[in-house]
């Protein structure tokens, strides 16, 4: 979008409306010793010249052109050029958030293709607009799990992201009720949720149990097994899937017994930017939809019997009585959620399948190499999709971490800044992006 200035008679204008005769008379209030008496600006540039600067600082990025194997929620996937010349029409960018909604009707039938899109990922009834991202899903389900069962200990799954685990602590000591028992359970050896470690917290009578669905560490849980333990107790089963691909094979968490089921849909929607902006995905069963934070568009019709979209539900304290709210989200993240919707219709069914498919090829690939490769191990045996952790015999993982970024190969994610215990093993993710030659050449650092 460029950038239009005000002319010189539309900037007289407004200063003449609010009753002043110069820009500088607007700085007046602030001090003469705080205010910047000239900016060091370079020259002005025509369009052609400026876009060849801007190339030019572009190329000093050396981050850009390594080769990364960084995954731990946010994942390098193929998103096609089609997405963001949709993303750029003025309807969808320059809206903000339907609250007339009802005049919105194609920003309101986006939401609702992406909360169908959302339900059939997850094997649900229900999914909202969209969240944040997956670690504030994760600690909205928890609130929303403490809220349907009456109870308040919380146990997660020590296999979960452990900033999913983070943000879960923050939101519950920002409760003003009585303490909230926070348990946090065992790994077993192949890398999945201790299930004797959770059976070993059931007399508390928990509100939840929140495991990772490929966990942190990458591994399938068995969520059955864990979906009769807790159920058992009358508590609900989370699950928290931050790579939506792995649900391209695995089975649905909504098939397997979970009760609510979030997420982050970033991998199909933007790439990764320094962190952000993601969206979390959200969604329950029917039964518990009154529950659900956030905001949802269902489908009807007009006094004409013509099809359209509102608001069904809007729990936040700004639409009804603060005592009856569900949350204090402010809005969903639209955009981000419009192109994870667009990207998951241009892929389809079988697309969706066959870019699972071609990932799940290559971390197979990848841990073939890994089990030859002299001086690395893989210490988990649980089943995979993308991700794996590898083990460094020899010593920590983060010195050769560092020697290898510095020669363009972002090998992995170290574990040790968040556990002693694990300061030897790096986490390795692999897309439909990487081709052997890549997986080669990371087997081929390592083994220096």
């Amino acid at each position: 979008m460029r950038y239009l200035p005000h002319t010189e008679a539309e900037v007289r204008d407004m200063l003449s409306a609010i009753g002043v005769s110069s820009i500088d008379d607007l700085f007046a209030p602030i001090p003469a010793a705080l205010r910047a008496k000239k900016l060091d600006l370079e020259p002005a540039l025509n369009e052609p010249a400026l876009m060849a600067h801007l190339e030019k600082l572009a190329e000093r990025n050396e981050a850009a052109r390594d080769l990364s194997f960084l995954g731990g929620g946010m994942y390098d996937h193929h998103i096609p050029p089609a997405v963001d010349q949709l993303l750029l029409r003025s309807e969808f960018y320059t809206a903000y958030t339907p609250y007339q909604g009802e005049v919105s009707q194609g920003t309101l039938q986006a939401i609702y293709e992406f909360q169908t899109m959302v339900c059939e990922l997850f094997g649900m009834d229900v999914a909202n607009a969209s969240m944040y991202d997956a670690a504030s899903a994760t600690a909205e389900a928890v609130l929303m799990a403490r809220r349907v069962t009456k109870r308040k200990t919380i146990i997660l799954s020590g296999a979960l992201h452990p900033h999913a685990i983070e943000t879960v602590k923050t939101y519950l000591a920002g409760l003003d009720d009585e303490k909230v028992d926070l348990v946090i359970t065992g790994v077993t050896d192949d890398g999945r949720t201790d299930l004797d470690s959770v059976k070993d917290t059931l007399a508390a009578k928990p509100a939840a149990l929140v495991v990772g669905y490929p966990n942190f560490l990458g591994a399938v849980e068995d969520l059955e097994g864990l979906g009769v333990a807790i159920h058992g107790a009358g508590g609900l089963l989370v699950t928290a899937t931050s790579e939506p691909y792995a649900l391209s094979l695995v089975r649905a968490p909504g098939t397997l017994g979970a009760d609510i089921c979030v997420g982050e849909g970033q991998a199909l929607a933007v790439p990764p930017q320094f962190g952000g902006p993601g969206v979390g995905l959200f969604a329950c069963k029917q039964k518990f939809v009154r529950q659900m934070p956030g905001r949802l568009v269902g489908e009807t019709v007009d006094e004409n019997g013509k099809d359209c979209f509102v608001l069904t539900l809007s729990t936040r304290e700004q639409h009804i009585r603060r005592e009856k709210a569900t949350s204090n989200i402010c809005t969903n993240h639209g955009l981000i959620a419009l192109a994870f919707a667009i990207r998951t219709a241009m892929l389809g069914r079988s697309g969706f399948v066959e870019a699972g498919t071609t990932c799940l090829r290559a971390a197979e690939y990848l841990k073939a190499r890994i089990a030859e490769t002299e001086g690395y191990s893989l210490p988990y045996a649980a089943p995979t999709f993308n991700e794996v952790v590898v083990r460094r015999e020899g010593g920590k993982a983060a010195p050769m971490l560092a020697t290898l970024a510095a020669q363009g190969i972002l090998a992995g994610i170290d574990l040790g800044q968040f556990r002693p215990e694990w300061d030897h093993d790096f986490l390795v993710a692999v897309t439909e992006k990487h081709s052997r030659e890549d997986v080669d050449r990371l087997i081929g650092a390592l083994a220096v």
